[in-house]
């Protein structure tokens, strides 16, 4: 059941990554196909005890940002600060309006974050007020002095490597933050220790060791040949779809309500454009059609919204540890121009499927007004869906 306590998120993301190497700040990289920012920013816009999720972004990546995270939901962007500390305070202060009990701070440049730690953290906040995710050491550490001589060995027992996002109630550490800007603090390199020059104590809890923060560019290559050897089973499915007019004064293509003389006739929504990106997807994951998931004999679909059938041919893939990579649909009608709709109609799938809007194609054809689409008495549509696999997906070695 949903926690009582109001929680949001800030994703941190103002920061330049220059030992990342060439190619830009590394939260706008592509790792596996989506950009850093969306894979990190994703866990939290989809869980359903995170009602705000905040990014703190950096004034110069306006529009890299808006594009990296399209389909995502989350506040407007507020502008960063010169350093990570100074960012978060301004995420606190952004979200200060909607008064949340909880906050949770993640860096962007932890892109594989699970929903599960995500519940832990918002569970360890509620239980002691302040909280962060850590991990194991597994070496041996050393403490080293400036000539270069090991002075100590720290017992590892105790250590732990701390991870975000970091939980606390939302009032104390805002307030810590504001503290130590008053006070001129401001190299505090995590939000764990600003809270403990604070007076506050913080507990910890399960980590993830998959959940590391990108640094180098030894991670991008590590990490792009992980997630490509964990989705190599790549699949196309195509689908086709083909409504005739009926009354009406309006057509819903690809998501988008696009008035027009006529409308659909139609068990459901009519949506031409949808349902044969259902039947592309469910045709690479060979699951059968639309039709055999939403009959039309069922009278519960009667009249329904197709993004519906597309995000549940969505969750099918994510059922089976896959994801999409790519969806192409081509509308083929006189009428109405498709053209002026596109970008639109890429945004709204964009969001329905949670794909980067760049993993969205939608193009549109006449029939040099022969057949029933040049006639003007219908809209067909075609479709293809890529979408990968891990190799050991059922079926693959038979």
């Amino acid at each position: 059941m949903p926690r009582p306590e109001r929680t949001a998120a800030i994703l941190v993301a103002a920061g330049r990554g220059l030992r990342a190497g060439a190619g830009g700040p590394k939260q706008y990289r592509e790792l596996g196909g989506q950009t850093v920012i969306f894979r990190a920013m994703q866990a939290f816009s989809r869980h359903p005890d995170i009602f705000a999720v905040q990014p703190v972004v950096n004034p110069d990546d306006a529009a890299i940002f808006n594009e990296a995270v399209a389909g995502l939901r989350h506040q407007p962007p507020t502008s960063g600060g010169a350093t990570r500390q100074a960012s978060v305070h301004a995420g606190l202060e952004a979200l200060a309006a909607d008064k949340p009990d909880i906050v949770l701070i993640h860096d962007a440049a932890r892109p594989f974050v699970t929903s599960a730690v995500i519940s832990r953290a918002i569970d360890a906040a509620g239980r002691t007020g302040a909280a962060i995710p850590t991990i194991p050491v597994t070496d041996t550490i050393k403490q080293v002095g400036d000539a270069g001589h090991v002075e100590a060995t720290p017992d590892r027992a105790r250590l732990r490597i701390a991870q975000t996002p970091q939980a606390f109630r939302f009032d104390v550490i805002l307030d810590a933050h504001r503290r130590a800007a008053r006070d001129g603090r401001s190299d505090f390199t995590d939000d764990a220790a600003l809270a403990e020059w604070a007076g506050l104590t913080v507990a910890t809890f399960e980590g993830d060791p998959a959940n590391m923060k990108l640094t180098t560019p030894e991670d991008f290559i590590r990490e792009e040949a992980r997630l490509a050897a964990q989705l190599g089973d790549i699949r196309t499915g195509t689908g086709y779809d083909v409504h005739a007019f009926g009354d009406g004064d309006h057509l819903m293509l690809c998501g988008v309500r696009v008035p027009h003389v006529r409308g659909f006739l139609a068990h459901s929504d009519g949506d031409v454009g949808l349902h044969a990106l259902v039947d592309a997807i469910l045709g690479a994951l060979a699951d059968g059609d639309i039709g055999s998931h939403f009959p039309p004999s069922d009278p519960q679909w009667k009249g329904a919204a197709s993004d519906k059938f597309l995000k549940y041919a969505v969750d099918r893939v994510t059922a089976r540890g896959g994801r999409i990579a790519n969806l192409e649909v081509t509308m083929i009608c006189e009428r109405p121009k498709i053209g002026p709709l596109r970008d639109v109609m890429r945004a709204r799938i964009a969001e329905i499927t949670g794909l980067n809007i760049s993993r969205v194609a939608v193009k549109a054809t006449t029939s040099e007004r022969l057949g029933f689409t040049g006639r003007e008495e219908g809209i067909a549509a075609t479709a293809s869906a890529t979408i990968r696999l891990p190799w050991d997906d059922k079926g693959w070695s038979e």
